[in-house]
């Protein structure tokens, strides 16, 4: 059996503005069957930065997630357009921007989907190594940030304990540690 794509019959926007972008599609599945309200998400690219200090702690940021209705703990994080700016560039901008910090070295480890069954963006994962307080914090309106420093040591225990919850997070956590041992 070989996998075949969805045919798209028809697709418009249903919701188009600065907060949400919605597509509606009619689709017909490789079976045949017809399903015409498929609903994607059109999201911009996430960079998103696993940075470590010179003292082995990782950078952190508790902030309200009003999707969840919850405070989380994650790592640093921010939508960009690729037209507009490059992963790394965001990645930068955002790591200042929610923390205060800034890496020495920043390293994309790897693109990968976020959601791929109904947002059609990409998560940009980085590893932010000896990295440095600026104190040049500047949020966005619907930004309030709690800066939170974990020695490297405790981040699986927090993953392990449920008080690391972010999906994006945690893969990019696993993911920079095992870079760390291979690579450095």
């Amino acid at each position: 059996m070989s996998l075949k794509k969805w045919k798209i019959l028809n697709s418009e926007f249903v919701i188009n503005n600065q907060w949400c972008i919605v597509r509606q599609d009619k689709v017909e599945l490789p079976n045949g069957a017809i399903i015409d309200d498929y609903f994607v998400n059109i999201r911009p690219e996430i960079a998103l930065v696993m940075p470590i200090t010179p003292n082995n702690e990782v950078v952190f940021v508790r902030q309200y997630r009003h999707g969840v209705k919850e405070i989380l703990l994650e790592l640093p994080a921010g939508a960009f357009e690729p037209q507009k700016e490059t992963s790394i560039t965001a990645a930068k901008r955002e790591l200042e921007e929610e923390t205060g910090y800034i890496a020495q070295e920043l390293i994309l480890m790897k693109t990968i989907y976020d959601n791929p069954v109904k947002d059609d963006n990409k998560i940009h994962i980085f590893l932010g190594l000896n990295v440095q307080k600026t104190g040049q914090i500047n949020l966005d309106i619907t930004e309030e940030i709690e800066v939170v420093l974990v020695p490297i040591k405790d981040v699986i225990d927090k993953i392990m304990s449920g008080e690391i919850c972010v999906a994006g997070t945690i893969a990019t956590i696993f993911m920079g540690l095992e870079f760390i041992k291979k690579y450095h």
